[in-house]
Formats: C-alpha cells, sequence, structure tokens
C-alpha cells in the first residue's frame, strides 16, 4: 500500500458524504421524521431514533439519515485539512502569504456558491415560504463570514450554505497556524481547546450553537485530516496487515466499531462531541471495502459534490412541500433525479467560469 487514501478513495469519500447531506437536508423537513442533534444537542432526538431502530418500519432509512447524513459535513471537513497538507507541505507549491492564500480560496468557494445562491433566491423569490434577506446578511453571505452574526441560523438561508464560510475561516486557521507551525501539539492542542469550549456550553445551547457553526465546531475533523496526511507515510511504515483477505476483515471491523460506537456515543452530550472521529473513521473502510461498480458510482458523485451541494437547497424547496406528509418516497426519488440532473447540468456552467490562480 503507497497510500492511505488515494485520489480515487478521497473522492469517493466525497461521494459518499454529500450523499448523505443531500439526503439528510431533504428528509429532516419532512412530518414525523426524527430530527438531528447538530449544532445543539438534545435527549429525545436521540430517543425517538432509539424507539425507530428498535421498532422499525418502512421510514427507518429516512429516520437514520435525518439523524446521521449531517455528518457528511466533518467528512468534508477532513477531507479539506487533508487535501491541504497535500497540496501545500507535500507538493511542489512555493510558499505564499496570507491574502493571496485567502483571495484564492475564497474564489474557488466563490465560484461555486455564487451559481447556486443566485439560483435558489431567484426561485425562493417566486415561490411559497419566501425567505426575507437583510441587507447586511446578503453582504455577509457574499463574503462568507454570515457565521459570524449573531443566530447565524436565522442569517444563512439556504442553510447548507453555512459550510462555505466555516470552510473558509478554516482556511485561514490553517495558514495563519497550522502550516506555520507543524508540530503535532499544536493540533491537538487546538482541538482539545475547541472541545472544552463546547464542552462548557451543555446548558447554553445558543452559545453553543454559534461556536459549532464557526471553525470551533470543524476544527476536529480538520485537524484529523492534517494529522493523517503528516503521519501517514509513518502509519505506513508500520502497517503490518499484507494478505488482501486480513485486510478486508480489518476494514470490515473497523467499519462495524465505527457504526455501534455512532450510536453509543450519540447518546449523550459528552460523547457527541467526538462522533464526528467515528463518522470519519467509518467513512474511510466503508469506501476502502466498495466493490469496484459502486466505487466508480460515488466517485462520480464526488466529482460533482460541490455542485450538488449547492444546487440540492433549489430543488428541496420545489419537492419538500407537494411531499412533506405523504408519499414520502416518491417525493425523494423525485429529489434525488432532479438534484444529480440539474448539477450534471450546473457543472457545465461552473465549468465556463474563470478559475482563480495562485
Amino acid at each position: 500500500m503507497k497510500e492511505l487514501l488515494s485520489r480515487k478513495e478521497c473522492s469517493a469519500m466525497r461521494g459518499v458524504a454529500i450523499l448523505a447531506i443531500m439526503l439528510h437536508n431533504y428528509c429532516h423537513w419532512l412530518k414525523g421524521i426524527v430530527r438531528e442533534n447538530e449544532y445543539t444537542w438534545q435527549a429525545f432526538k436521540f430517543d425517538q431514533l432509539w424507539h425507530f431502530v428498535l421498532n422499525p418500519d418502512e421510514l427507518l432509512p429516512m429516520h437514520l439519515v435525518s439523524f446521521f447524513g449531517h455528518y457528511g459535513v466533518p467528512v468534508f471537513l477532513f477531507l479539506s485539512g487533508y487535501g491541504l497538507v497535500k497540496k501545500y507541505e507535500q507538493g511542489k507549491l512555493p510558499e505564499i502569504g496570507l491574502w493571496r492564500f485567502v483571495r484564492y480560496n475564497y474564489l474557488k468557494l466563490f465560484r461555486i456558491f455564487i451559481v447556486g445562491f443566485v439560483a435558489f433566491t431567484m426561485l425562493d423569490a417566486i415561490t411559497p415560504g419566501m425567505h426575507r434577506y437583510e441587507w447586511t446578511h446578503v453582504v455577509a453571505m457574499l463574503g462568507m463570514f454570515a457565521n459570524l452574526l449573531e443566530d447565524p441560523s436565522h442569517v444563512v438561508w439556504p442553510g447548507p450554505y453555512w459550510y462555505f464560510s466555516i470552510t473558509l475561516q478554516l482556511y485561514i486557521l490553517y495558514h495563519l497556524l497550522f502550516y506555520r507551525w507543524r508540530h503535532w501539539g499544536f493540533v491537538v492542542g487546538a482541538i482539545v481547546i475547541c472541545w472544552l469550549f463546547q464542552l462548557s456550553c451543555e446548558h447554553d445551547a445558543m452559545l453553543l450553537e454559534r461556536l459549532r457553526y464557526n471553525f470551533v465546531g470543524g476544527v476536529l475533523p480538520f485537524g484529523m485530516g492534517l494529522l493523517l496526511a503528516r503521519f501517514e507515510p509513518q502509519l505506513l511504515k508500520n502497517w503490518r496487515i499484507t494478505n488482501s483477505y486480513q485486510l478486508t476483515c480489518a476494514w470490515a471491523l473497523n467499519l462495524i466499531i465505527a457504526i455501534v460506537f455512532c450510536f453509543m456515543f450519540s447518546s449523550s452530550f459528552d460523547r457527541w462531541l467526538w462522533v464526528p472521529v467515528l463518522i470519519v473513521w467509518g467513512t474511510i473502510p466503508l469506501v476502502k471495502l466498495m466493490p469496484e461498480r459502486v466505487l466508480n458510482l460515488f466517485v462520480w458523485l464526488g466529482g460533482i459534490s460541490a455542485v450538488i451541494f449547492v444546487m440540492h437547497p433549489l430543488v428541496r424547496k420545489i419537492f419538500v412541500r407537494p411531499y412533506i406528509y405523504d408519499d414520502l418516497y416518491a417525493g425523494l426519488l423525485l429529489y434525488v433525479v432532479a438534484t444529480l440532473f440539474l448539477s450534471w447540468l450546473f457543472k457545465k456552467i461552473i465549468d465556463q467560469l474563470p478559475s482563480p490562480k495562485l
């Protein structure tokens, strides 16, 4: 094994993550479906999920993706950290200044964001349930600092677009801290400090939500990506399993353990803060165990994942209201088909836009 994660496997992980996010952001709007613990933690939500796990019906898959699907975001943050090390520390790029680094990554994100944001706001304005933006919120969305404003859940609309702000924050943190001081202690220290901040907010849901909308809530999976990329050569050097059958069994065991512990850790506030570790841990063996044809499908999804991310809120706005109470799977299928087709189409548009240069 020359590398722990190949480019193909990273793309497949993006495919898994975006599918989870896309399904989650539709299913959690449906009536009777369990809601997630994403920015805050409430015990009754896990209790509801556990009830349906013990008493399954045809809606169990919807309950599961509604509750766990948002964890696709930590997978993307993990891959961002992993990719930054590969590109800026292990690649051949020269060292660049903060302004040039931020400008490049902002424009890279904006190139994708603006297409989806414009399309969504135009549709939103002519359909029921229009969201009324304040001008300051529009500026914050375009500047990708909306998460820093008070009550970010009512500023960032559509909701999934909060990802752009937290990603840019982590990029800046990387350049200011993790790129300059590459000792593992800085990453672990940042993870521990951010964990302690969140742990102290168990009884302050508003503050916890604000923290988790920003880099404090994303350092854990992002830092995992940094550490794995930096220690990957050492891990592979100490790799002892060479038999393919033993390797498959090892990956399967890791996947099972990750799934079991995801449920266990989701049942209490202090353990819930560490669920992103288990999600990333489980996603790696998941793609390792995929048959080639299935892997290629998720690689394709990963290739258009950024466009799916900005387009699925638009499609959701169209399909979720007519199917919010009944024919739930019919609405979900239409939503998935329309999202994938429009994402494929809009990717051709985005590919025509000028790409930023370092």
